[in-house]
């Protein structure tokens, strides 16, 4: 893999001498932009607003544009030159757990390369220390222009980097979520885990984008004189979910279907994970807050008392007519007989 930069890890006084490659690709199509009369390309000239000309790559460079409009150039050296360590190092700072990383933060993927014999010491070292503390590495390192932030972490025999964007530059997620209040039921939330147990995990290998492959399609198509495939009709019934208890029933239904499984959908079972602790807690109070109604209130409890008995009474006239089952039994027994 080509490297695109190359320095060192600064872990304490110990210096490894690396190379950082770039551990993904796009694959996404590209498409250029045509005039829609005939098929030119349509390209973008520069010119210099001063000499009112075009000018090659070769004459262009870098310049910061002050408060006033007025430009200072700023040259490739004047950037090499800046004093500060993580030029050309990659400076580690502090070793944390995983999961103190937010996700939000993460940016871009490399892999760090030893570079040479000499590296492989001290860089099969740094891998190992991470592994068995099972911590990753915070870094800060300079590239393209500015200093950034990074974590080292252990991909198989190797290290990788991610790099992470500053603190300051995440958003709060203020505004974002619905604003007014929401009732959740545990019908709900069990239909929903249901749900989430029926689709289970997946390869990540498995999954490739569509999308692209869709549109390789159409490009082939369109070469070769074809109509394109034409996009599915939608399902019946998008749109707005009026139901959420049949939306999530028929979710659980279909994805169970699709794995050839029982699509009926029994009465589910109250689970009891991490998201219900909170729940159990407001249903203690509820129940002691209910026990000192009833204690307060005695005519109330005289009142779910005959409900109860008239409840039971219902019960035992539906479960008299199964007395007659043994009946059937002898009858049968004489005629057998």
């Amino acid at each position: 893999m080509r490297s695109i930069w190359n320095g060192a890890i600064s872990f304490g006084l110990v210096s490894i001498p690396i190379k950082l490659v770039n551990a993904t690709e796009n694959h996404s199509i590209s498409f250029r932009q045509i005039h829609t009369e005939d098929g030119g390309r349509i390209r973008y000239r520069k010119f210099c607003e001063l000499e009112d000309r075009e000018v090659s790559s070769q004459e262009i460079g870098k310049g910061y544009e002050d408060a006033d409009g007025t430009i200072i150039p700023i040259t490739d050296e004047d950037l090499a030159g800046l004093p500060i360590p993580t030029a050309k190092t990659i400076e580690i700072v502090a070793f944390v757990p995983e999961d103190r990383i937010d996700p939000l933060q993460m940016d871009a993927a490399y892999y760090l390369q030893a570079g040479g014999a000499p590296a492989a010491k001290p860089y099969t070292l740094l891998r190992e220390a991470l592994k068995r503390s099972k911590k990753v590495a915070i870094t800060k390192y300079a590239l393209r222009g500015r200093e950034r932030l990074g974590m080292l972490r252990v991909v198989g025999d190797a290290i990788a980097m991610h790099g992470l964007l500053w603190p300051d530059e995440v958003r709060a997620p203020e505004g974002v979520a619905p604003d007014t209040d929401v009732t959740v039921r545990d019908k709900e939330l069990d239909l929903a885990d249901a749900l989430m147990d029926t689709l289970g995990e997946v390869d990540l290998e498995d999954l490739h984008d569509e999308y692209r492959e869709a549109v390789e399609e159409v490009v082939a198509a369109k070469a070769s004189g074809e109509t394109p495939p034409e996009a599915p009709a939608p399902e019946a019934g998008g749109g707005k979910v009026l139901d959420l208890m049949a939306a999530l029933e028929n979710s659980v239904r279909a994805a169970r279907e699709s794995r050839g499984e029982d699509a009926e959908v029994k009465q589910l079972p109250q689970r009891k994970t991490s998201r219900s602790s909170p729940k159990d807690t407001g249903g203690k109070k509820s129940t002691s807050t209910a026990k000192k109604k009833a204690t307060s209130s005695p005519r109330k409890s005289t009142s779910k008392t005959s409900k109860t008995s008239q409840t039971e009474k219902k019960a035992t006239a539906k479960k008299t007519p199964a007395k007659k089952s043994p009946a059937k039994k002898t009858a049968s027994r004489k005629r057998s007989a």
